[in-house]
C-alpha cells in the first residue's frame, strides 16, 4: 500500500513514521526545503521567491507557551534540559532528531508544492505535484492520503468598519517578526488569545504604547505603563480606533492577532471535504473523511498536546487502513459527528470551536483510543497541560519560569521556577 502524506511539519512527522512502522510505502511532500513546518524561522514575509505565501508565522526570540513535557511524542520526548519552556529552535531541532531516528527524510520530497488532489473511481488519490526548484509537474497516485498542512498559515483577519481608512500599518500576527521594528510607536493589538498577549508583552518593551483589545472579562495584565486594554474595536478612524465603550485613541499600528483558518486549496471538491466557519466537515471522530475514508486530516485539533495527539490520530486512522478494524457504516459515523456538533452546542460552542478541544481533550483522547482498541494519551499529559496553560493566564510574564516534571503516567510534579532559584 502507497500512503501520500502533506506537508512535513510534526503532524507529518507523525504520519511517516507510523506508516513506515506498519511496512507500507510512504511520501512526503513539502514545499519547504526542511522539515519542521510551522517552527522554521524566517525574516521573510508576504510572498516567497516561488511566488507563495510564507508558510510560518514563527517570530523571533519566540518561548513555548507550554512545558516541553508535554510537547513531545508519547514515546519519543523532547530531550532532557532544565527548562521547561524552550524556544522554537529547540523544538526545530526535536524535530530533526525525530526524523534521523525513524528514517523519514528520505521519504521527504523537499520544495514540492500540492497543487491538487482528486479522489479516483476506487478512492484512491490523484495528486498533482509541482517541483518548485526544477518548476515541473508531476501526478502520482496513492492508495492513502494523510493531510498534515498545519493550520498556522492562512491569516483570519476580520472585516472591521473603516480598515480601508485607517492611515497607519496594518498587519496580521502571521506576519509579525520582531518588537523592534515597532519601537517608539502606538501599537493597537486586536485580540487577546494566546499569541496576541505574548506578543503584546512583547510589544510593550519597545513600543510607545501598547493596547489590548478584545471581548473577554477584563484581563490581568502586568504591570506596566505603557500596556492597557480596551473594549472590542467598533471601528478604525484614519489616525486610530473607536472602541464600543465610545472611547478613541490614536494609533500608528493595527496588528490583528486574530487566529488562523483552516484552508485546503488543494483539494478539488469531488474530495468531499469542506471549511464552514473554521469546522472541516465531514469528518468522523476529527480525522477520516466520511465520504472518501481513504483521507484523513491529522493535526486538526486545538488547545492540544498536539504530537501526543497527533501520534494518536495517526494510530487511529491507521487501524483502519490497514484492514485491521473495519469502520463504522457512513450513516453511523454522520450521527457520530453530528451528537458531538450538538453536544458541543449545548455547552454554549459555537460552530468556530468544532475543533477546539482544551480542558476536554482527555475525552477525545480517551474515545479515539477506546474506538480504535490502542494505547490513550498519559493522563498526566492532560492534567500538565491544563496546568500550565491556567498559569500562563494567571500570570503572564512569569508562567515561562516555571519547571516540570513528569513522575509517572498520572502525576507531575513542580519543581521550581528561576524566580525562586535567584532569591
Amino acid at each position: 500500500m502507497s500512503y501520500c502524506v502533506i506537508g512535513a511539519g510534526m503532524a507529518g512527522m507523525a504520519a511517516a513514521r507510523r506508516v513506515l512502522e506498519s511496512g507500507a510505502e510512504v511520501t512526503v511532500f513539502e514545499r519547504m526545503n526542511q522539515i519542521g513546518g510551522t517552527w522554521i524561522y524566517t525574516d521573510e514575509v508576504g510572498i516567497d521567491r516561488y511566488g507563495l505565501p510564507i508558510h510560518t508565522s514563527m517570530y523571533r526570540g519566540l518561548r513555548t507557551n507550554l512545558p516541553k513535557e508535554v510537547m513531545g511524542y508519547p514515546d519519543f520526548p523532547i530531550p532532557a534540559q532544565r527548562d521547561s519552556y524552550i524556544s522554537s529552535g529547540d523544538i526545530l531541532s526535536f524535530l530533526r532528531l525525530y526524523a534521523e531516528r525513524y528514517g523519514i527524510t528520505k521519504h521527504v520530497k523537499f520544495e514540492h508544492h500540492v497543487l491538487k488532489v482528486h479522489p479516483t473511481a476506487d478512492d484512491r488519490w490523484v495528486v498533482e505535484v509541482e517541483n518548485l526548484a526544477e518548476h515541473q509537474k508531476q501526478q502520482y497516485i496513492f492508495d492513502f492520503l494523510l493531510v498534515c498542512n498545519g493550520h498556522y498559515h492562512t491569516a483570519n483577519v476580520p472585516h472591521v468598519q473603516g480598515s480601508d481608512r485607517f492611515r497607519g500599518q496594518q498587519l496580521h500576527s502571521h506576519d509579525y517578526r520582531c518588537a523592534a521594528h515597532f519601537k517608539d510607536k502606538a501599537v493597537l493589538v486586536i485580540g487577546a488569545g494566546p499569541s496576541g498577549m505574548d506578543i503584546a508583552v512583547e510589544l510593550a518593551k519597545t513600543a510607545r504604547c501598547v493596547t489590548i483589545s478584545h471581548h473577554m472579562d477584563r484581563l490581568t495584565l502586568p504591570f506596566s505603563v505603557n500596556l492597557s486594554q480596551q473594549t472590542d474595536v467598533a471601528l478604525l478612524t484614519e489616525n486610530g480606533a473607536k472602541f464600543t465603550n465610545g472611547q478613541e485613541q490614536i494609533f500608528d499600528v493595527v496588528l490583528y492577532c486574530t487566529g488562523f483558518r483552516y484552508n485546503f486549496p488543494f483539494l478539488g471538491a469531488d474530495c468531499g471535504i469542506r471549511v464552514d466557519d473554521n469546522h472541516v466537515q465531514t469528518l468522523y471522530k476529527h480525522c477520516i473523511n466520511i465520504y472518501h475514508p481513504t483521507m484523513a486530516f491529522i493535526g486538526l485539533p486545538f488547545y492540544v498536546c498536539a504530537a501526543q495527539m497527533m501520534d494518536l490520530q495517526v494510530r487511529f486512522c491507521l487501524k483502519y487502513f490497514t484492514g485491521q478494524l473495519t469502520l463504522p457504516a457512513r450513516k453511523a459515523m454522520l450521527d457520530d459527528m453530528l451528537q458531538e456538533n450538538e453536544d458541543r452546542m449545548q455547552r454554549g460552542l459555537k460552530k468556530r470551536h468544532a475543533h477546539m478541544m482544551g480542558p476536554e481533550q482527555g475525552r477525545y483522547y480517551d474515545d479515539l483510543a477506546k474506538t480504535a482498541e490502542i494505547d490513550t494519551i498519559a493522563p498526566v499529559m492532560t492534567k500538565l497541560h491544563n496546568e500550565s496553560s491556567q498559569r500562563f493566564v494567571d500570570d503572564l510574564i512569569h508562567f515561562r519560569e516555571d519547571m516540570f516534571q513528569i513522575v509517572d503516567d498520572d502525576n507531575f510534579e513542580y519543581v521550581t521556577n528561576k524566580s525562586s532559584l535567584q532569591s
